[in-house]
């Protein structure tokens, strides 16, 4: 017998917060090795956001809050959904988390029963499955390779369903891969979801706000109205908003939904931090203007990355639509040796082969559930991209 739950033996920790441990670990040590595996914007919060927490101090807001959001920030939260997406949430189908990983948490452990299937698209972020079987649910993973844009298809999303079905998740732009459905490629999957009504949609859309080479962003409650009473639209400060510390994810959805979420989050974590909610409320409400020109930073280094991933032998970089991340394809580099002869058999030893002999720090694609690959986050400056990229390169030069 042993004394930790089985619940806990069904999850892994995260890849991806593993290897930022690492790369901390090593720099503490005075090597110099370039990190490019955190998911988190290098842009401050803004200072009108960070004022507004600095006032909420100064005016005594550090009391206990509703246990799923103040209602300014269910107010703000339910005018960005009007403004950004048009879809209208009373401050009754809103929930604020401890960030967006708690928001997928508490709605999947809400409403997930042993056995229950969840479809996940592959690649897919870290903590998807996990969270599935953590509530003991079962994940369906769906294959959607580079050839595909690594989006899914309207026939495989039928094939994956079955009567087990409850939720399929939809993140986009995506985490790790930067791709993201247009409106037509939303309407396709909608038609499906149609034929089966007993399967709910679950829209990660974290990253709506940085999209590029004019990309229209769009959401599946947005598109297909008819599917609004079945889809929880999740979303958060944490990336467009430089608020990756300051944990308030948020949903909107059904409110029998949000109420089950909020009775789970009672007995958990209770009201997120009241002086974050201040300033996500800013951060909602203040002048969004910054937005686009961070979306263009970003852009900037999106290119000069795949432009020099691409010109690697062995290596194929997809252009992505949108958040901050590139997921190249390394098969051409799996099978051969390192100048030690080490063989490369799978993409976690050659990341681990960039990190020991080119001191870059990456994921490897199996942490996503797609390989062979790895996720780059350009979300840093483009002189250290640069230097990146030149060790990489020279990485795989010397691969034999």
């Amino acid at each position: 017998m042993t004394f930790t739950s089985a619940a806990l033996g069904r999850i892994k920790p995260s890849a991806t917060l593993a290897m930022t441990s690492r790369v901390l670990e090593q720099k503490a040590k005075g090597i110099d090795v370039i990190g490019l595996s955190a998911g988190e914007p290098d842009f401050d919060t803004p200072d009108f956001v960070k004022a507004a927490a600095i006032e909420a101090i100064n005016a005594g807001k550090t009391k206990y809050t509703n246990v799923d959001g103040t209602a300014e920030l269910k107010a703000a939260i339910a005018a960005k959904f009007k403004r950004d997406n048009g879809l209208d949430y009373a401050p009754g189908q809103i929930s604020v988390n401890v960030g967006g990983k708690h928001t997928l948490f508490n709605a999947l452990v809400a409403t997930v029963d042993p056995g229950d299937e969840v479809i996940i698209p592959a690649p897919y972020w870290v903590s998807y499955p996990d969270i599935v079987n953590f509530a003991g649910g079962v994940p369906v993973v769906i294959q959607a390779g580079a050839a595909q844009a690594y989006k899914i298809t309207p026939e495989q999303l039928d094939k994956a369903i079955t009567p087990k079905t409850k939720w399929v998740l939809l993140n986009s732009p995506s985490n790790p891969s930067g791709a993201a459905y247009t409106e037509a490629e939303l309407k396709g999957l909608a038609e499906v979801l149609r034929r089966h009504p007993h399967v709910w949609v679950m829209a990660d859309d974290m990253y709506e706000h940085i999209v590029y080479d004019g990309f229209k962003f769009t959401t599946i409650a947005q598109v297909a109205p008819d599917l609004y009473d079945r889809t929880l639209t999740v979303n958060g400060c944490s990336k467009a908003y430089s608020m990756t510390g300051w944990r308030i994810g948020f949903a909107g959805g059904p409110t029998w939904l949000i109420k089950a979420m909020a009775k789970l989050q009672s007995q958990s974590t209770s009201n997120p931090c009241s002086i974050a909610q201040a300033a996500a409320t800013a951060a909602l409400t203040g002048d969004q203007g910054f937005l686009k020109d961070r979306a263009r930073a970003f852009q900037v280094r999106r290119d000069l990355v795949v432009g020099r991933l691409n010109a690697i032998e062995g290596i194929d970089c997809p252009t992505p639509e949108g958040a901050f991340y590139v997921y190249p394809d390394v098969s051409g580099l799996i099978g051969k040796s390192t100048p030690a002869g080490l063989k490369i058999e799978n993409d976690e030893m050659l990341i681990g082969y960039f990190l020991d002999e080119g001191r870059v720090a990456a994921v490897h694609g199996g942490a996503f559930g797609l390989e062979p690959a790895f996720r780059v986050s350009y979300a840093t400056s483009e002189t250290i991209l640069t230097q990146a990229c030149d060790r990489i390169a020279e990485a795989c030069a010397a691969l034999k």
